[in-house]
């Protein structure tokens, strides 16, 4: 299976998502926990239905140390024990901001401030920009159907 367009290959593509890839990489040199990013980026990945960044991130957070369990249990994160408080409020983040267009209103005043509950200023922003980006990665790879399965983690840097 070949994807539709070379973003690898294609100048216009690959200018793109070098700067967007610049832009997560302020991310993850921000104090947001990298835990909570690989997460974050799982679970977006996951509701988007992309399998390039499900791959990636499920194990880019293994070799990262992240466990299969915490792992297996991303996707039914709300009936898990194996996460913190803080976590479960950057993943419900994660989802309200990911199903902008399933829920007039967009992300909740509750889900807000139980996210700024467990996050300080510089966190929540890292956050709210990890989430957007993620987002566009996800709709970059699944327009052009991105084939997923290949990935080693540490592949891109």
């Amino acid at each position: 299976m070949d994807a539709r367009l070379n973003l690898f290959g294609n100048p216009v593509a690959g200018k793109l998502l070098g700067h967007i890839t610049s832009a997560v990489k302020v991310v993850s040199d921000s104090t947001l926990p990298a835990a909570t990013q690989q997460l974050v980026m799982l679970r977006a990945s996951q509701i988007n239905g992309c399998g390039f960044c499900t791959d990636m991130h499920a194990k880019d957070a293994a070799y990262a140390g992240e466990t299969a369990t915490r792992l297996h249990m991303v996707a039914a994160w709300r009936e898990a024990k194996v996460f913190t408080e803080p976590e479960r409020a950057a993943l419900e983040l994660a989802e309200q901001g990911t199903r902008i267009a399933d829920a007039a209103g967009g992300v909740t005043d509750e889900a807000w401030a139980n996210a700024a509950k467990h996050y300080d200023e510089d966190q929540l922003a890292a956050l709210v920009s990890l989430i957007a980006l993620i987002n566009a990665f996800n709709r970059v790879n699944v327009i052009v159907r991105q084939p997923a399965g290949d990935y080693q983690p540490g592949q891109f840097g």
